[in-house]
């Protein structure tokens, strides 16, 4: 996500008091008011504005915020796992008091005009984004995840509390890392009669015990005992679709990569990946007295010297 400098958004030093950031905040909402402003961006700087000011007010969020450092605004970052948990993408404007909003637009009971015109303001609520693990075998063949985060919530009085939401979200078949999925009106609630906002869930695939995962190729682990690596085999081989049956040609060696195409991840559109086979080979780690003694003869009886190389140039 983007960092967001909401003290330079507000116009203020690091060290505002409440009372500064307060008084900012309502002259810059009642600056950048849609129904106001001239400013082609008015509505974007509005919420600017409103989100900084969610944040700064409490001094909860507000230390949470500070921790997270000083950083150039608009730069790639990546905020702590709490903070996206906690705060979503950021903080947001719905966690600002209806009456700060109302009070931007009318301080004085003689400014009716301002103060109606406030009242009938209908503000969307904001989106949220959050991240969530799904496994190999989800992508592969489609599944659920349930996605826990604090959203904003108001009560009868119209006072803002978080509470926690679950929702279940429909991983589909070859969803990839990185893709975002969105939850229309699952966000933040709206002010005034306002819509709410969407809620994103942001996929990333878990590691495996089993496969390493590059784009949508899959990548595993093959052990081969010396003598199928000598004389072939034919082994199986787990894949996320099912056990295959793959040939080991004889003198197959260790690093070697056996494609199995197409029994990587699957795609929405185009075709599925391919699953790579590394070859390493293992040696028992205790042996018979006859199979000490064939191992012994096969020393005896081969020329085979893997150090040769290092002796030839030298």
């Amino acid at each position: 996500m983007k960092y967001k400098d909401y003290y330079q958004i507000l116009g203020l030093e690091r060290g505002a008091s409440e009372a500064d950031i307060k008084k900012a905040y309502r002259k810059l909402a009642h600056q950048y008011h849609p129904d106001i402003s001239k400013d082609p961006k008015g509505e974007e700087k509005f919420k600017e504005v409103a989100e900084a000011y969610a944040t700064l007010k409490d001094p909860e969020k507000r230390a949470e915020y500070d921790r997270l450092g000083r950083h150039p605004a608009g730069e790639e970052f990546a905020p702590p796992p709490e903070w996206q948990s906690h705060f979503g993408s950021g903080a947001s404007f719905d966690d600002v008091d209806l009456a700060d909003i109302l009070a931007a637009f009318g301080r004085s009971a003689g400014a009716r005009g301002g103060r109606q015109q406030a009242e009938s303001f209908a503000m969307p609520g904001q989106d949220y984004e959050v991240r969530t693990q799904v496994t190999v075998e989800q992508v592969y063949h489609g599944g659920e995840v349930d996605v826990h985060l604090d959203l904003p919530e108001y009560d009868a009085h119209g006072l803002m509390h978080r509470v926690p939401r679950t929702f279940r979200i429909n991983i589909p078949k070859g969803a990839a890392s990185g893709q975002r999925l969105r939850l229309p009106g699952k966000g933040g609630p709206g002010f005034n009669g306002g819509p709410p906002g969407d809620l994103y869930v942001s996929i990333e695939i878990a590691p495996h015990s089993l496969y390493r995962v590059s784009g949508r190729d899959l990548y595993l682990d093959l052990p081969l005992a010396p003598w199928e690596a000598v004389l072939g085999a034919q082994v199986q081989i787990p894949t996320p679709g099912g056990t295959v049956e793959l040939k080991i040609h004889p003198g197959t060696t260790a690093g070697r990569k056996l494609r199995l195409g197409g029994r990587g991840l699957p795609v929405q559109r185009g075709a599925a990946g391919d699953l790579f086979a590394v070859v390493r080979i293992d040696v028992p780690n205790v042996t018979s007295a006859r199979e000490r003694e064939l191992f012994e003869q096969l020393a005896a009886a081969s020329a085979f010297n893997p150090r040769r190389h290092l002796t030839e140039n030298g």
